[in-house]
């Protein structure tokens, strides 16, 4: 049964829409944050790289940006579309050159819009209002007028019930993966820097060995086109420097396809399990572990290929190396600048890795394996979630459901 729906414009839905200030506040080391759209993802803003600006900015240069609860924020440049509800009630940041829809705390208003905005109806649109040639944006004016569609108020919380709880999901399992890596990068610590379980004293048979040496092969690969082969629509998963995030996990929406001709030539990049995935090029030193829920796989020049020797150490093992930021310093100090900054195989290679004993290793490894497990679980789960909310997402919208037995 298809929904009495009205449409009318953001501007007419919304109690404000803004695009952030313009403005280039002087940065402090201190004060609040000021985001722009790279810092943005759907359930999460990174502040590690944002800049922060001083108190008397916040409060009057830039005030028209300051974000309150139940605003959505919305990528106007670039990637556009990405979009954010900030449900948090204590809030630290202004945004620049993005998107603002505000409510004055409307909930209800604000969960319709921002699941509204994620429908194959708002792509569109969006798709079809980009401006801009070398960077593409959406501008205010078209963000303004956006046509939303508005079912009844009974209907909008039916839906939005449907999808928040599954949101609310994936949320909690990130919230789970945050606290068992803090739980790893301890245990790491504790190991290998403090060597607690030696009594605070490093041991004498510790060794410091090549990164190399501990693996069988450590690659990168080659983007299709310049063996000139195509993309495909469907395939070979073909992964890209953006589809690992920040948490160490994979971003499928954002993975591009090979067919397996294609997948056969670039055979020296062939993704396994167990393999360390690590971004060299443009956003450097995004990292995760591969398992077999995105097997089979390739990828380009952006990303190396860490593949242990697993009669030497296990990948797990390794991989607890990277979640303790051992590399950190070792390879920001090797950057390279061309056209963009990048990390060469070699001094990915030459990375000095501590080895303890064969047989402290193996009880250090039993100890960490479990939460890298439990990691990859709650990830698979959230990527299951998420296929699950996109598929019921544009058919609730579209009334394809029908609602009437869901119970209040």
């Amino acid at each position: 049964m298809k929904y009495e729906w009205k449409i009318l414009k953001a501007k007419d839905f919304c109690y404000y829409i803004t695009d952030g200030t313009h403005d280039s506040p002087k940065t402090k080391n201190e004060g609040h944050y000021l985001i722009t759209s790279k810092h943005l993802s759907k359930y999460d803003i990174d502040f590690t790289t944002a800049k922060k600006i001083s108190e008397e900015d916040y409060q009057n240069v830039i005030k028209r940006s300051n974000v309150e609860q139940w605003d959505i924020l919305f990528s106007m440049i670039g990637t556009v579309g990405i979009t954010y509800l900030e449900r948090n009630k204590d809030i630290n940041y202004a945004c620049k050159n993005m998107g603002i829809f505000k409510f004055n705390g409307d909930k209800r208003k604000a969960y319709w819009l921002y699941y509204y905005l994620q429908s194959p109806k708002a792509t569109e649109y969006i798709s079809s209002h980009l401006r801009g040639t070398t960077q593409q944006y959406l501008p205010l004016s078209s963000l303004r007028d956006f046509p939303i569609i508005i079912p009844p108020v009974k209907t909008q919380e039916q839906i939005v019930s449907i999808l928040s709880a599954i949101d609310s999901k994936i949320e909690l399992n990130n919230k789970i993966n945050k606290n068992l890596e803090e739980q790893a990068e301890a245990i790491f610590k504790s190991w290998f820097v403090d060597f607690e379980p030696f009594g605070g004293v490093m041991p004498d048979n510790i060794i410091n060995i090549p990164l190399s040496n501990l693996c069988s092969v450590i690659t990168k690969g080659t983007t299709p086109t310049t063996l000139g082969k195509k993309f495909t629509e469907t395939g070979i998963h073909f992964i890209k420097a953006e589809s690992i995030l920040d948490n160490h996990s994979f971003d499928i929406g954002k993975f591009a396809h090979i067919d397996e001709q294609t997948n056969n030539i670039l055979k020296r990049s062939i993704i396994q399990t167990g393999d360390i995935l690590f971004t060299i090029a443009g956003t450097l030193g995004r990292f995760a572990i591969v398992d077999e829920h995105i097997i089979p796989a390739n990828t380009n020049q952006a990303v190396a290929i860490i593949r242990v020797n697993n009669e030497v150490i296990s990948p797990e093992c390794l991989y607890s190396f990277f979640i303790g930021n051992w590399h950190n310093n070792y390879y920001r100090k090797r950057v390279q600048q061309a056209v963009q900054a990048n990390l060469s195989l070699t001094t990915i290679k030459s990375l000095p890795i501590t080895i303890l004993n064969r047989e402290d290793m193996k009880r250090y490894t039993q100890i960490i394996t479990p939460l890298f497990k439990r990691m990859k679980t709650n990830e698979v789960e959230n990527q299951r979630l998420s296929a699950l909310r996109d598929a019921l997402l544009p058919k609730l919208m579209n009334g394809e459901i029908n609602l009437s037995k869901i119970k209040d």
